[in-house]
């Protein structure tokens, strides 16, 4: 049985009173949770350092929410994968939708970050889906399988081995929708089904997470569904009592 995993994504949202709070109650809240359900979060590039000091000798594990695929340069509000290891973060956001949407990266962008994580020792959570105009049009599969070939083909199904997916239909992401589990669990059977035909290994043991409007409500319901290995939680994750409800629904 793969193990859990619980990543809070905090997105634009946070001030240093924020998230000393939330970290403080996430830490005296985790304490209980067993050594198979790994929780992080992955606050703003600004509280990253924040958040490395109030986490330390904590079992939460630090995120960030982009990066650069550059080590260095003339980016001018950039962060590179050696700056965010120099915080602490081990695992790195590459894809999100409101990458894709709002900042316009392609596929191939997104494989060059998720290539830069790996090369410095971070591991990438790889998000896709689809949109619901793409739903309603039957193109769910072609999509999300895709996205998926797009990072197959620049780094190689073996790179998965030390990834995580996360898929996040779009449509459910701040919508208050979600996919129901059987929905969630056809789409995380599709990705594992069509990495086993590449590597049966990689396959059995890369950790899918469901993302889009999760919350303790319905996290249970996902996480006993045979593929969802866990969740990448947006809103929920910024109410300490709420995400720490999700992480516990998941240590069964």
């Amino acid at each position: 049985m793969r193990p859990k995993l619980v990543v809070g994504n905090w997105k634009m949202h946070g001030s240093r009173q924020q998230v000393t709070q939330l970290l403080e109650g996430l830490k005296q809240g985790n304490e209980g949770l067993s050594k198979d359900v790994a929780v992080a979060v992955a606050p703003s590039h600004l509280h990253v350092g924040l958040a490395n000091e109030l986490l330390t000798g904590s079992q939460i594990a630090l995120g960030a929410q982009d990066l650069h695929p550059g080590e260095e340069g003339a980016f001018t509000g950039a962060v590179s994968a050696p700056m965010l290891a120099d915080y602490g973060v081990s695992y790195v956001i590459v894809g999100h939708s409101e990458r894709r949407q709002f900042f316009a990266e392609t596929d191939a962008v997104v494989a060059e970050k998720f290539l830069a994580a790996q090369e410095h020792g971070l591991r990438p959570i790889l998000c896709i889906g689809e949109s619901l105009m793409q739903r309603e049009q039957g193109l769910s599969e072609q999509i999300v399988l895709s996205q998926l070939d797009a990072i197959v083909a620049a780094a190689g199904v073996q790179a998965f081995r030390d990834a995580v997916i996360a898929y996040e239909p779009i449509w459910a992401i701040g919508t208050g929708q979600t996919a129901t589990p059987t929905e969630a669990q056809q789409v995380h059977w599709i990705l594992r089904d069509h990495l086993a035909e590449l590597d049966a290994a990689v396959a059995s043991g890369v950790q899918l997470l469901y993302g889009g409007s999760v919350k303790s409500a319905n996290s249970g319901k996902l996480f006993r569904e045979p593929d969802i290995d866990g969740a990448l939680v947006g809103g929920a994750s910024l109410k300490a009592e709420e995400f720490l409800a999700i992480c516990k629904s998941a240590d069964f």
